[in-house]
């Protein structure tokens, strides 16, 4: 079972990260990667619905920040695309496989093979020797980071997006399906940036009758040399704590850097922020993950 060691739990809570080699087994990751590929093949996302994803504020504000597809993803599978793979009118550039940055939000509850990984006997024995008690599945995503042109994710903390009252509640675990490296786009992180609040927050508004997103605060411009890249195996799992600082670099390399990840929460004595973008539904709610 994947149960942390007293000196690991001692370097997640000191660093705010921490990688676990060989979590899954190869098999296991194959198994996945089958699957996404299935789903690819068989993904028919109307022209109106192609969102370019990104984590730059204000294309996030102008694009997936105020559309419906996205706003709504929280308990369904929808697929988010490159910048630069369409024309002006919504057709691919690039073939529709090589075009996606990611697939969320909800594998974890609408697909049996992601449902399988995400409540296995492995995540839940660790997610008891992190000391949960209560935890639940809030959201799930693929992120394909493609070969030449996988896009950059600017330094940000999940809670920005996933914040609770209190602090704290929330944790990553980003299972590298590939082997992710400095030159294909590996995590970097902050250590010990956990330790000081959250400094922005994505929070729902309303524009008119629609919903729409904004931000409250603004990121503070991190100095680089704070950042430690993460290299990791295929098969590692990397805990992120929900307030550490983290990135990854654009690919250029000729290399794709897959990964599924997902967050849980505790759920006892925890507030599920009301302005979340994303909420859960009657038909979803979050998902316990012990079974």
């Amino acid at each position: 079972m994947a149960c942390l060691s007293p000196s690991q739990l001692q370097k997640f809570q000191e660093d705010g990260f921490l990688v676990l080699e060989g979590f899954l087994s190869a098999d296991e990751c194959v198994a996945m990667q089958q699957r996404i590929g299935e789903l690819v093949a068989d993904m028919d996302v109307p022209l109106h619905c192609r969102i370019e994803f990104s984590t730059q504020e204000e294309e996030q504000l102008r694009s997936q920040g105020k559309e419906d597809y996205f706003l709504s993803s929280g308990d369904k599978i929808r697929f988010f695309f490159e910048k630069g793979v369409f024309d002006e009118k919504g057709n691919f550039l690039v073939p529709p496989e090589k075009s996606i940055n990611k697939i969320g939000h909800a594998l974890h509850a609408h697909d049996p093979v992601f449902r399988h990984v995400t409540h296995s006997p492995k995540v839940q024995a660790l997610a008891k020797s992190l000391g949960l008690q209560m935890p639940v599945v809030v959201q799930s995503m693929y992120i394909f980071k493609q070969p030449h042109f996988g896009g950059e994710v600017s330094p940000h903390q999940d809670s920005t997006f996933l914040y609770t009252e209190p602090l704290g509640r929330v944790l990553g675990m980003w299972i590298a399906l590939e082997d992710a490296t400095l030159e294909n786009g590996c995590l970097w992180f902050i250590p010990g940036s956990h330790t000081g609040g959250v400094s922005r927050r994505m929070v729902r508004a309303f524009a008119g009758l629609k919903l729409n997103t904004r931000f409250l605060g603004s990121e503070p411009v991190w100095d680089d040399s704070l950042f430690v890249p993460t290299p990791v195996q295929r098969g590692a799992l990397i805990l992120i704590h929900g307030e550490v600082v983290h990135k990854s670099e654009q690919n250029l390399s000729d290399r794709s850097r897959h990964a599924y990840t997902f967050h849980l929460m505790e759920s006892l004595g925890t507030m599920w922020s009301p302005e979340n973008w994303l909420q859960p539904t009657a038909e979803l709610p979050f998902p316990p993950l012990y079974t």
